[in-house]
């Protein structure tokens, strides 16, 4: 059992603050690195923290097993918290995320394939033809990268 699930135990639903890791990857074709989660919005990987883990090693470990990539070196987008992203879960879980953005162009190996948990799909994407459904964080994080590429 995690660290969330153990703290869930003791407070029950109340509201927390988690951190969080996410990461847009990048491929040598200036696409990046969407995947479809199970409630059909595309995202870019990322998740929470455990105990004793940076937010460097989570956000590699996230991209590894929801998507089957292995990364190396991150740089530092942005943070992301406040009240418009809290979040309330069908389970009634609620949390305010404090999300550290990173951006990867430094893709190591692994295989590109969905994790069939939380992701449904993995894929690459040109910046300008990026599916229907993204989440706003991708728009916010693509129109980062344009600025920095520019």
């Amino acid at each position: 059992m995690g660290y969330i699930e153990n703290l869930r135990k003791v407070i029950g639903n109340q509201p927390l603050i988690l951190v969080g890791a996410v990461v847009a990857v990048i491929d040598d074709n200036g696409r990046i690195l969407l995947q479809k989660k199970t409630n059909g919005v595309w995202n870019i990987p990322g998740g929470l923290l455990e105990l004793e883990e940076s937010t460097e090693e989570a956000a590699r470990r996230e991209v590894f097993e929801e998507t089957g990539i292995k990364i190396g070196e991150l740089e530092l987008v942005n943070v992301y918290s406040g009240k418009q992203f809290f979040n309330k879960l069908a389970n009634g879980d609620e949390f305010y995320p404090v999300t550290i953005a990173y951006l990867s162009r430094d893709i190591q190996g692994g295989e590109l394939k969905a994790d069939g948990i939380e992701t449904l799909e993995a894929a690459f994407f040109h910046l300008n033809e990026l599916p229907q459904k993204v989440s706003p964080l991708v728009n916010k994080l693509v129109q980062h990268y344009n600025e920095m590429v520019s």
